[in-house]
């Protein structure tokens, strides 16, 4: 009996050892992404809320921020919004409606994470979001958000098979 309990033992070592390796390919951040020759090296949340919002306009080196969202419907940007502002894309609407009148817009759209990459590599003070698995060498990343347990969002839809590979976009 001493042998099977060992021999289980080892099989649940094993496979715990597997688990822990593959974890990592399951889980996704949101990675907040800038050009790579963009001045921040990082950022805060906090920041981050503020230059989205709209409240931030410029950064250290004087260059105008340019912030980018998926379309409202995108799972990534509702899983983003509930990230950083704790509130769904619905709820922010009502925030720019109200600001809208003050000559302050939401931030720009764009139709894909992969435009989002492209769009920051290409564009100074351009400040966007996309899942992870999308970060490659003509972008780099200055914060990680965690994709909340409460979001929906299937991973495996964030990253297809491919992604992140094309530096910069380039085909």
């Amino acid at each position: 009996m001493s042998g099977r309990r060992r021999l289980l033992h080892v099989h649940i070592a094993a496979f715990s050892g597997l688990l822990a390796w593959a974890m990592p390919a399951l889980s996704t951040d949101i990675a907040v992404i800038v050009s790579r020759d963009a001045a921040s090296q990082t950022l805060n949340a906090g920041t981050l809320h503020d230059i989205y919002l709209k409240k931030i306009f410029l950064d250290a080196s004087g260059r105008k921020f340019i912030p980018l969202n998926l379309p409202a419907d995108a799972p990534l940007r509702e899983a983003f919004s509930q990230a950083l502002f704790h509130q769904g894309s619905d709820e922010l609407q009502d925030y720019w409606n109200q600001n809208y009148f003050h000559g302050i817009a939401p931030p720009y759209v764009l139709g894909s994470q992969d435009a989002v990459v492209r769009f920051v590599a290409q564009t100074p003070g351009a400040i966007g979001y996309v899942a992870s698995c999308y970060v490659n060498p003509s972008v780099r990343q200055v914060l990680s958000l965690p994709l909340g347990v409460e979001t929906s969002v299937d991973i495996k839809a964030l990253c297809p098979p491919g992604t992140g590979e094309k530096a910069g976009g380039v085909e």
